[in-house]
């Protein structure tokens, strides 16, 4: 059929890069297809229709004002380093390797400041659920955003002028891994999480309970946590977890950071 041979055609493609359509289109995709998986093989129960309304709506707020906001604000404040010929002239996959690993082992340690009294508000909106499920982790304030935006544009630099598509390719891996950490599924393949984070191993860091407040910190590779002493074996939980902050916090003022 004609419209199917369009749909897989390069003037398809190039209608959604001249519409913006890439993020919206995945968006759609992952509501589909990650609550599909999340009803299939459910961690927990979770009622859909009561909660996906307000983080839809939490998602629409962090896409239309708290990140861009907070990458205005990155324009000002951040360190971009220049870097020798010699690792810029590596294979892409290399720097690519080298720009995860910086910014995630980044990542750690401004999610375990973050974790710190000085700083515990600014981030406490993002573990306010009671519930977990692959929408719940979108809650980031401002300022939260801006910091942890910083190890990112820092690991950029192993890019340097990157093919048109890797924007496409970081921002759909981001969305992806936000999702994954958060997503609501039964989870045994527990060799994986010698090397990368899983949903059971994340969500010991959303527990409610003051042993986990400051575990599980990592938000790529668990190598962090095993270096830093931040790690909880998951299989050593043997409780159900909940969820939450244990208090009750005015809305704006959890959404603002204050």
């Amino acid at each position: 059929m004609e419209w199917i041979e369009w749909l897989f055609s390069r003037e398809f493609r190039q209608f959604i890069l001249d519409n913006n359509l890439f993020f919206p289109l995945l968006f759609l995709a992952r509501v589909v297809g990650i609550t599909a998986i999340e009803i299939w093989r459910p961690a927990r129960p979770v009622a859909y229709r009561k909660v996906f309304p307000y983080d839809l709506t939490v998602f629409l707020v962090y896409q239309f004002v708290v990140f861009p906001v907070a990458n205005q604000i990155n324009e000002w404040v951040y360190l971009r380093p220049h870097l020798p010929d010699a690792i810029l002239t590596l294979p892409l996959v290399l720097r690519v390797a080298c720009y995860l690993v910086v910014a995630d082992l980044g990542h750690y340690w401004i999610h375990r400041l973050m974790h710190h009294k000085a700083l515990w508000r600014i981030h406490k909106w993002h573990h306010s659920p009671t519930y977990m499920y692959w929408l719940a982790g979108v809650r980031t304030t401002i300022p939260q955003q801006v910091l942890v935006n910083l190890p990112y544009i820092f690991a950029y630099s192993f890019l340097d002028l990157p093919p048109w598509w890797m924007y496409l390719a970081i921002g759909a891996f981001n969305s992806f891994q936000n999702d994954w950490m958060h997503v609501n599924v039964t989870w045994r393949s527990n060799w994986l999480e010698w090397f990368v984070v899983t949903p059971r191993y994340h969500h010991i860091h959303h527990s409610d309970s003051p042993l986990h407040y400051k575990a599980n910190l990592a938000a790529l590779f668990t190598v962090w946590d095993r270096l830093f002493r931040t790690y909880v074996d998951p299989d050593s939980i043997t409780e159900p977890l909940t969820f939450g902050i244990g208090e009750e916090v005015p809305l704006v003022r959890l959404a603002v950071g204050v």
